[in-house]
């Protein structure tokens, strides 16, 4: 049954990027805002975002397919104790985005890119705090041991790719902002609870898969 998602999931994102550059247009993820709104996220408006990358590691488990997820450190500033995908802001040394994803990956988990293949990547989403993100889906087979790094990371955790690809999973949420109630979603498994953008690309890849 693995094989069968995997070949989905690889025809689903379609081919592997060789090459990933910041600037380079992108799909953007549909963010089902209220009012239109989605049509003010243009491509003029988001020249002065931030350009990031985080890895969406699925992890071949003698149970089945696996995502790897971690929860941020408590001490942070931002986003402290949210559970998210490994990944971070982009730096020049990094040249394209896929470096981003594999070296944030590995400083934040141990994760070697050695044992990553990336196959993909989901549209790229925009933050409330002007990131744009690019979401990089990789396979891992025989990961090694995986390590937190304390200073970002409190825990490091896995939730079933089935769990992920069920309609039920996903929970529709609000929160008001500046007078608006502006939509997310929301995915629980075994009292974690996944929210923001990162449910958001949960829901991108859920939608590629089932289309």
């Amino acid at each position: 049954m693995s094989a069968v998602v995997e070949q989905t999931l690889r025809g689903a994102l379609g081919p592997a990027p060789q090459i990933l550059e910041p600037g380079a247009e992108r799909p953007l993820v549909d963010l089902e805002l209220p009012l239109g709104l989605d049509r003010l996220v243009t491509r003029k408006r988001l020249e002065g975002f931030t350009h990031a990358a985080v890895m969406v590691p699925i992890l071949r488990r003698a149970q089945g397919l696996q995502v790897l997820f971690t929860r941020r450190a408590d001490h942070l500033r931002a986003h402290r104790g949210q559970v998210s995908f490994p990944g971070g802001r982009y730096e020049a040394g990094d040249e394209q985005l896929i470096n981003t994803a594999l070296r944030e990956t590995e400083e934040e988990i141990g994760l070697s890119r050695e044992h990553v293949e990336v196959i993909g990547c989901l549209d790229d989403y925009p933050t409330i705090t002007r990131y744009l993100v690019t979401p990089v889906v990789a396979l891992i087979d025989t990961p090694p041991d995986l390590y937190a790094d304390h200073g970002e990371v409190a825990e490091i955790f896995e939730i079933p790719l089935a769990h992920l690809l069920q309609r039920s999973s996903y929970q529709r949420r609000f929160f008001t902002r500046e007078g608006l109630r502006v939509p997310f979603f929301q995915v629980e498994y075994n009292g974690y609870v996944v929210w923001g953008a990162t449910a958001g690309m949960l829901w991108n890849m859920y939608n590629k898969m089932t289309a």
